[in-house]
């Protein structure tokens, strides 16, 4: 468990506290939103997710209070996708494949710290993957959009952080949460998220769905 308070791991939480608020921001730009708007959105999408786990297991004050690195971080993604908005739109491409990442190492990164503090290990699962997918849940709501969790039209999301949530889970239980089995998890995580962008996977709807609302493109 100590790996996941390494100098290294710390520093990777911190790129992708840093990826996630730059898809918050880059949103609020999409919707006109002015500067302190791109600062609410970044703040949001970077922390909601660790900051909503923290409470829920009693971890407080919450990371995103006591460590200014990650209150900053987001603020400086703000300020880049300010000035530079256009040139953060073109590498958007790579600006996902670090999301991606970042949604691997949290998800296994949540998983671990809320059976650190007691929980089951399916509440542990839950947790991580609200503390991957949580903040770009709470940026949707507040941007006024039907979060893209819950969107078919969207590449899968959630599952990939549930297989990943759901690996450490079984690690742990089976006693094999070592520094490298937990990053293999992440990675498992990291390449399904990739995938699902590279060939447009989405998550199954209703079996013999009858809808008379015609899908969104």
């Amino acid at each position: 468990m100590d790996f996941f308070s390494s100098p290294l791991v710390h520093t990777l939480d911190l790129v992708g506290i840093f990826v996630f608020a730059l898809s918050g921001a880059l949103l609020a730009v999409r919707r006109n939103f002015d500067v302190f708007g791109l600062a609410v959105l970044a703040e949001v999408t970077g922390l909601g997710g660790g900051l909503f786990r923290d409470v829920v297991i009693g971890a407080v004050p919450p990371a995103a209070f006591t460590d200014l690195g990650y209150f900053l971080t987001p603020l400086v993604a703000t300020v880049i996708v300010f000035f530079l908005h256009p040139v953060v739109e073109r590498i958007n491409k790579a600006v996902l494949v670090f999301d991606a990442a970042g949604l691997g190492l949290f998800c296994v990164a949540g998983t671990l710290k809320a059976h650190e503090f007691g929980l089951s290990l399916t509440a542990s699962a839950v947790l991580g993957l609200a503390t991957a997918a949580g903040g770009g849940v709470l940026r949707d709501v507040l941007a006024n959009e039907v979060p893209s969790l819950l969107r078919w039209d969207r590449e899968m999301y959630a599952v990939p952080a549930v297989v990943g949530a759901t690996a450490t889970a079984l690690l742990i239980h089976w006693d094999r949460a070592t520094p490298v089995a937990m990053a293999a998890a992440a990675v498992l995580a990291f390449v399904l998220r990739l995938l699902a962008l590279r060939y447009n996977w989405r998550a199954p709807r209703a079996w013999n769905r009858r809808s008379a609302t015609a899908d969104e493109s």
